[in-house]
């Protein structure tokens, strides 16, 4: 895991791809878990349900929806869909504190994590499922000081696959 410093806040960043499925914990206590679709809010809700399972069974807090946090996260994964990237740093240099300052959050430690998957791999369960697997990725879903969490979904991948779904998390607290 990657933890870079900036003057007052901490930033935790990192990426995955979604090449494997395997089910997610739960996914079929949430709604819309093994969807391909990338259907906006019911995607966003099913990825959280997830996430949350994923913590609730490790003992901790479940994350609350935060607007400014997926307003920043749906921008992101859009831009990322549209100018064909894939980074937690765009082509114009825009970092995650900058991004979600922008959208009014302003508390001290952030974190992200993103993703994107292709047909049966684009659905919120195969998302998490991917995140869970890598321990950086794992490390911060799971990381206790994390309240928020803003997801951003948008049709479409960085690599131009036109049947996928790209995913930006972003976690505050």
């Amino acid at each position: 895991m990657s933890r870079l410093r900036l003057n007052r806040p901490r930033l935790l960043a990192l990426a995955v791809a979604v090449f494997v499925l395997v089910p997610a914990a739960n996914a079929a206590a949430c709604a819309g878990a093994d969807s391909a679709s990338a259907a906006g809010a019911q995607y966003s809700e099913a990825v959280r349900c997830l996430l949350n399972a994923q913590r609730a069974q490790a003992g901790l807090a479940p994350l609350a929806a935060d607007r400014r946090l997926a307003r920043a996260a749906r921008r992101y994964s859009q831009a990322m869909v549209r100018q064909r990237f894939f980074d937690h740093v765009s082509p114009q240099g825009s970092t995650l504190d900058r991004r979600v300052r922008a959208a009014g959050y302003s508390e001290r430690t952030v974190g992200e994590t993103i993703g994107w998957g292709a047909g049966t791999l684009a659905g919120p369960a195969a998302i998490v499922q991917g995140w869970m697997s890598s321990p950086p990725h794992r490390a911060i879903i799971m990381d206790g000081r994390f309240r928020d969490v803003g997801l951003g979904v948008a049709a479409g991948s960085p690599a131009g696959t036109g049947d996928a779904t790209t995913v930006t998390a972003n976690f505050g607290g």
